[in-house]
């Protein structure tokens, strides 16, 4: 079976989701998009976490990754109540992905930003263009969700030996941050931990 790895992009309302595979010549896109939570009454969270849940297994049934990458929760002390609330939707995906099997790694966003764009304080639209060049796509990701969520796999993809660290293609990736992969910096105590 092809190493298949799935980022994600954990929202309430829409996570994105991009499954890269790797191949002789880096990692190529198979699938991306968004999953959506069920219109309606958004007080009304069972069904909210049921309709992410039943998206996510519809993705994993569909291309059987071995791995996930999941970008970890950032609690604002302004608005702890977003990250209690996201924190449903990413519990629903670690379940996901534990029932089937498949090892599930956090990223920062910030480790995430400046390993693709070479700054961890990078713009939505950066990260768009810099997964687009990275990838070879022939634009920028729509919307930013997918892009993020190909952002945290493309991170996955590098911190696991299959890009820099390892493979045919690796060392050519100009966008990379060598600091960033190998945690030489600050941001690096908090951007890698958990598995399901």
């Amino acid at each position: 079976m092809p190493r298949r790895i799935l980022g994600l992009d954990p929202g309430l309302q829409t996570t994105g989701y991009g499954v890269l595979e790797a191949t002789d010549k880096g990692p190529r896109v198979v699938d991306a998009g968004v999953i959506r939570s069920t219109e309606g009454d958004p007080s009304n969270m069972a069904q909210r976490v049921k309709a992410l849940y039943d998206g996510l297994c519809e993705v994993l049934d569909e291309w059987k990754p071995n791995a996930m990458a999941v970008e970890q929760l950032y609690a604002h002390y302004d608005h702890p109540q977003t990250a209690i609330l996201m924190a449903h939707a990413r519990g629903a995906y670690f379940l996901a992905g534990a029932q089937r099997n498949i090892p599930v790694t956090s990223y920062a966003a910030t480790k995430v930003k400046k390993l693709v764009t070479g700054s961890g304080r990078a713009s939505k639209e950066q990260m768009q263009f810099a997964v687009a060049r990275e990838l070879g796509l022939a634009g920028p990701p729509e919307p930013h969700d997918v892009a993020d969520a190909l952002g945290i796999a493309l991170c996955h993809y590098f911190a696991t030996g299959n890009g820099v660290m390892g493979g045919a293609r690796g060392a050519t990736f100009t966008g990379v941050n060598m600091q960033a992969l190998l945690g030489n910096g600050p941001e690096d105590e908090d951007t890698r931990s958990g598995s399901a």
